[in-house]
């Protein structure tokens, strides 16, 4: 039968036959029909790939052979030496290879095969080959036993649910990354259009490569895209991008089969049955501009930045599916790439999927449990681990400390002291018997890890590791992985590190290892890398993350102790000048930190910055309040805007500001602060609105509302070592939780002295909540400005508030527009003995004649009152110092 003769004709002893078929037929040939050959072998029929003529113009027959087997496989040559043989009019060479073929391995293996034949041998080839993925210390396991389910939201809904992720929300919003929930990614939206790119994004080691390879093996296992995918493909970028050569996309689709006898023609065929999977397109951001073309043609042989760029923007192949990873800061540049993409957020593992991961990664319920329940009493170190790699991390540094019954309480809380542990932990047997050369083999890999970072490389060739003598060594073993690439005419053996936030955090180690007198340290120093990314959002975040983990006292005495080596206090004080010059005007930057000569890079047009919220990320991981104080006292004020917090955000947020210089001001404007748990409890807050006699049944009932997302943030603020003066939330939703939390914070924070809330919208009984934190006996607070849009009858509160509050002295409701009796009641409340405002602001405020006449009646009782508004002579210009604006 046709499937017998396909078995008998397969394994390596076919394939020896074949090349020893193709090698006789061609030395049969004259050197004329040799030559005739040749260029008939050029112009290779549309169905087929042809060889570069570089490599065909001046081959021999021998040549030949071995170019016709690697390039098409050994019976697919057969196959095109056939077919070119008779358009080069040798036909009775032809005849006899036809029959020899017959003879010897019968049929051929590509003509039986139709593509659903052969999408059946696919699917089997991709489970074999992804059903084990390699962990970062090669450790091979099944995708199926350590693949946990992580969170992945809609961006529509992400940006609602991004503050404190109640486990409620979770199941409400954010999807386990199930089955069910792949096949949604292509779902359509409500005017019935099925997306055609589906990006995963998020931030680095938050598990989208593991899920895009999840995805793919349950495509091939039949759990997805059933009836609608034929062939799914993966494509690692910066592995493509970072490869020799020019190769077409149907290269890169040969070198994910099983043989490169594929029906390559039919299957690119029907683009809108295939489904490309791009991991990593954040490197595709970084491209040329001279590379800009894309690609068309998946036959042409070019550059993989063109073909990337061809499938991404849809010049190539446009109905197949793309689904893309990327972090979620990628720059605009490669969202303007992309058409008209749906994104969703991988948001990480819940707290219920942590538990699962410790389970299945120790599969060992006692050290499980152990190992489990230590971490969860560390708060911020289980907040790290809803990031999949840190967790992987963490388990494997606690499963070296239990087999070796050392105290779990040394891991740290911060991803820096984390990896720093990691490391140390892999060299440690090694640094006892020869710690000396180990030594020296860290440093030369610290200077590889940099090379890279700094050149933008992830892949390493033999030559480099020769050049640094690392080849063979114990640290290549433990920290570089090898990797064999298929190429053109040889495999070609490349290596990299473990993991990409490896690489970062070697390149950072390596500024604290190297001698400071050493020329290297001089030429290429950490100003380097301080001042190489001014805007804090390209490659070289997290390189500058873990250098500023490194920096602490205690991780600088970790390095020591461990690694035997003397750290230079040099760069700590370059790092600590450089953040406080990130709060000077442009020239004293100049002025103190050299830039002269250092060029600005192009703002991408439309790009949102987090620009300070990065800065705040690296002063956090050093866990130093003392150098964080000293770090924040060159800025007069932190601005954050447009950002969507993360509870991560807000852990790093809350220790800097606890750690805040006297006099700091903070301001967050249009920043998401709404939490997703709140959003169900719609009726719950119509309650509380509507009943604003203050009872005592809705205070219980506000009291009993969970913790805000900004709850860390506010007790923060009532640290006795916080300095910070002045709080402004501007243009941001305020939910009732969160003024609650407020309010309890201006009764205990001891150096707010400052407050304002402009645009920005909440509940009627959440103003008065705040009226009741300000009018707190403890209450710091001398200067609120105030404008929210719709509560004009629940300003009662507030102007109550005014005859009670102890430091109140600047009330600015500029913009606010008051009915008539409520100006009536601030007028009484302004004449009362208890009422210790000196200036009101009732600027852009329209008030009648009525009204203009009790303010006038107010300035007669109170003279040094000073109440700001163009209708009252009695003041022209506010006084010095003072500004309605925020």
């Amino acid at each position: 039968s046709p499937l017998t003769t396909l078995a008998c004709s397969s394994g390596p002893g076919a394939a020896a036959v074949a090349r020893e078929l193709l090698l006789a037929a061609l030395e049969d040939l004259s050197q004329e029909q040799l030559k005739r050959f040749r260029h008939k072998l050029r112009d290779a029929p549309a169905n087929q790939r042809s060889i570069p003529w570089g490599r065909l113009e001046h081959a021999d027959a021998v040549d030949l052979a071995e170019h016709l087997t690697h390039f098409y496989g050994p019976e697919p040559a057969l196959d095109v030496a056939r077919k070119t043989l008779k358009r080069a009019d040798v036909r009775d060479v032809a005849a006899r290879l036809k029959e020899q073929r017959l003879q010897r391995l019968g049929r051929s293996s590509s003509a039986l095969l139709s593509v659903s034949e052969y999408k059946k041998r696919y699917r089997e080839h991709v489970l074999r080959e992804h059903a084990k993925v390699k962990e970062r210390n090669a450790r091979s396991v099944k995708i199926s036993k350590r693949f946990t389910k992580l969170l992945i939201a809609p961006e529509s809904a992400a940006a609602e649910q991004v503050l404190g992720l109640a486990e409620a929300a979770e199941r409400e919003r954010a999807r386990r990354s199930d089955t069910h929930t792949f096949n949604r990614l292509f779902r359509r939206d409500r005017e019935g259009q099925r997306p055609l790119t589906v990006v995963l994004q998020g931030p680095a080691g938050i598990g989208k490569t593991m899920a895009a390879k999840k995805i793919l093996y349950d495509w091939a296992a039949g759990k997805l895209y059933q009836g609608q995918v034929d062939f799914a493909f993966f494509l690692p970028c910066g592995e493509l991008l970072e490869r020799p050569g020019a190769r077409s996309l149907a290269d890169l689709i040969l070198d994910q089969c099983p043989d490169r006898g594929a029906p390559m023609q039919l299957i690119l065929g029907q683009p809108q049955r295939l489904l490309f999977i791009l991991d990593g397109a954040d490197e595709l951001s970084l491209l040329d501009p001279r590379e800009a073309r894309p690609c068309t043609d998946p036959f042409e042989a070019t550059s993989g930045e063109r073909v990337l760029g061809g499938l991404l923007n849809k010049a190539l192949l446009p109905s197949a599916r793309l689904l893309v990873t990327r972090r979620a800061a990628a720059p605009r540049r490669l969202q303007g790439c992309l058409c008209s993409p749906q994104c969703a957020e991988v948001c990480g593992f819940s707290d219920k999927d942590k538990k699962k991961y410790f389970y299945k990664f120790f599969q060992d319920e006692w050290r499980a449990e152990r190992a489990y329940r230590f971490v969860k009493e560390n708060e911020t170190l289980f907040a790290l681990c809803f990031v999949p790699f840190v967790c992987w991390i963490v388990c494997t540094v606690l499963r070296q400390q239990l087999e070796l019954c050392q105290d779990l309480s040394r891991t740290s809380k911060t991803t820096t002291s984390v990896y720093l542990f990691y490391i140390a932990s892999e060299l440690n047997s090694a640094l006892t018997v020869n710690g000396p050369q180990v030594r020296e083999q860290l440093l030369k890999l610290c200077r590889l890890a940099r090379e890279g970072v700094l050149g933008r490389r992830a892949q390493f060739v033999e030559k480099d590791l020769e050049r640094l003598q690392l080849r063979g060594s114990k640290v290549q073993r433990l920290f570089l992985i090898e990797k064999e690439l298929p190429g053109v005419l040889e495999t070609e053996v490349t290596y990299q590190f473990m993991d990409q936030s490896f690489q970062e955090f070697f390149a950072a180690l390596s500024y604290l290892l190297e001698e400071e007198e050493s020329p290297r340290a001089a030429a290429d120093g950490v100003g380097t890398l301080l001042r190489g990314d001014p805007q804090l959002r390209r490659h070289l975040v997290l390189t500058r993350r873990f250098l500023f983990g490194l920096l602490s006292a205690e991780r600088m005495g970790d390095i020591e102790r461990h690694f035997g080596c003397a750290v230079s206090e040099r760069v700590k004080q370059e790092a600590l000048q450089w953040v406080q010059g990130q709060g000077c005007p442009p020239a004293a930057l100049e002025e103190t930190l050299g830039l002269q000569d250092v060029e600005e890079p192009e703002e991408e047009e439309g790009e949102e910055l987090s620009y300070p919220l990065e800065l705040l990320y690296c002063l956090y991981e050093t866990q130093e309040d003392t150098f964080v104080r000293q770090a924040l006292s060159g800025f007069r004020e932190l601005v954050l805007e447009r950002v969507r917090f993360s509870r991560m955000d807000i852990a790093v947020l809350s220790y800097c500001v606890r750690c805040c210089p006297t006099g700091q001001a903070l301001r967050l404007v249009s920043c998401s602060l709404a939490a997703a748990q709140e959003k169900k409890k719609k009726s719950l807050v119509k309650r509380l609105q509507g009943s604003l006699g203050g009872s005592s049944s809705s205070r219980t009932t506000m009291k009993q509302l969970p913790a805000s997302p900004l709850c860390p943030l506010f007790e923060a603020m009532t640290d006795q070592q916080c300095g910070l003066s002045s709080l402004t939330l501007s243009h941001c939703k305020l939910s009732d939780a969160v003024c609650r939390d407020l309010s309890e914070a201006l009764r205990a924070a001891p150096a707010l002295t400052e407050l304002g809330l402009r645009h920005s919208r909440l509940s009627e009984a959440a103003l008065r909540l705040l009226s009741e934190g300000l009018a707190w006996p403890q209450c710091q607070v001398q200067t609120l400005r105030l404008q929210v849009p719709g509560l004009q009858g629940a300003f009662q509160y507030l102007v109550g508030m005014l005859q009670q509050s102890p430091a109140l002295t600047t009330l600015d409701l500029s913009g606010c527009q008051l009915p008539d009796s409520m100006v009536t009641y601030l007028c009484a409340v302004l004449q009362h003995p208890g009422c210790k405002l000196q200036t009101l602001s009732l600027a852009s405020m329209e008030l009648n004649e009525g009204c203009m006449q009790e303010l006038r009646a107010v300035k007669t009782a109170k003279p040094d009152l000073v109440i700001i508004h163009p209708a009252l002579d009695s003041h022209s210009a506010p006084p010095t110092g003072f500004s309605s604006a925020l």
